[in-house]
């Protein structure tokens, strides 16, 4: 008996001890404290982008597929606002203009970017002055007001009418001809040059000097240097200009909505996307419409996008792939 007691002692556990919940330690407690500080900061954001973004956007890919007017509850429609846009001849017109909008403004409006840039670039007396001025409009470009002054100034008898016919062009005003006033908003984007040359002017100022001063030795013209060293060397600053006004100039609602005085012509001459996008939804009141033309925008403008970014490896060098 005292054998079998000896050897249930001998194999039962050991006593061991009550485990305590952990304590966190002071540095995981201040880096919580931390956390939440910081989730509350940006609680305002958060907010704000599921309110007025996030949610917005959801809703409208919902009414995308819906027959809907504002005024009486969605009804599920599937594709007809697609194949009804597909089919729509103002549509279509829409897209037309825009593109040509695109396709011509864009590259005017960088190309004098970087030629202002270029002689900012050299050290000159007042080159603080010069760089605020060609700035400013940028700041004030893109404001109703200028697209009124704009509108006066290329009106019938305006002084772009008066300066031509003293040349001897006789077109008459730019924003009563239907051939003419896409130019108006053309000339008003390429105004606005100011952003993409500020850009340009500092990726410019990275260029090593010694790449500059190489290539005089060896003879090369200016023309050489630019194509060779600039062009290279500010490639990625270039391609995020591309990418950058190529998707504010899909975006133009403003000016061409002010230039033709809200109707978006003559003839819609000046019927770019946007604004046929804000008559279907506002005006006509087809938010379905509207919300399904939103949305093939967004597609065009991810797809134009994608194929920036993949033609970019054959021209845009950056010095890490250098290295």
């Amino acid at each position: 008996m005292g054998t079998a007691v000896s050897t249930l002692v001998k194999e039962s556990p050991p006593d061991t001890p009550e485990k305590r919940p952990a304590v966190p330690s002071a540095p995981k407690r201040a880096r919580r404290r931390e956390n939440l500080a910081g989730y509350l900061f940006m609680s305002p954001w958060i907010a704000g982008f599921v309110l007025l973004t996030a949610g917005p956007m959801v809703a409208s890919l919902y009414y995308a597929f819906t027959d809907y007017n504002l005024f009486s509850p969605p009804q599920w429609v599937g594709f007809d606002n697609f194949t009804t846009m597909f089919e729509d001849p103002r549509w279509q017109k829409s897209v037309e203009v825009t593109a040509k909008y695109v396709v011509i403004g864009t590259p005017l409006k960088l190309l004098l970017a970087l030629g202002v840039a270029l002689l900012l670039a050299q050290s000159r007396r007042g080159q603080g002055f010069y760089r605020a001025a060609f700035y400013a409009p940028s700041l004030v470009g893109a404001s109703v007001s200028v697209a009124f002054v704009w509108r006066a100034l290329f009106s019938d008898g305006a002084i772009v009418d008066r300066t031509q016919s003293y040349l001897g062009w006789e077109v008459g005003g730019w924003v009563g001809n239907p051939d003419w006033i896409l130019y108006c908003l053309v000339a008003l984007t390429v105004w606005q040059f100011g952003a993409p040359m500020v850009i340009f002017l500092a990726g410019l100022k990275q260029v090593p000097r010694e790449l500059y001063e190489a290539a005089e030795v060896d003879g090369a013209g200016p023309l050489r240097r630019f194509w060779s060293i600039t062009l290279p060397m500010i490639s990625p600053v270039l391609f995020f200009n591309v990418l950058l006004e190529t998707i504010h100039s899909f975006q133009i609602f403003g000016s061409a909505y002010v230039v033709s005085n809200t109707f978006c012509g003559p003839a819609d001459s000046t019927l770019v996307y946007t604004c046929y996008l804000y008559q279907k939804g506002f005006k006509e009141a087809q938010m379905g419409f509207a919300s399904a033309m939103a949305w093939m925008l967004l597609l065009a403008v991810a797809l134009v996008t994608a194929v920036l970014f993949w033609s970019q490896k054959k021209w845009v060098h950056y010095e890490e792939a250098t290295r």
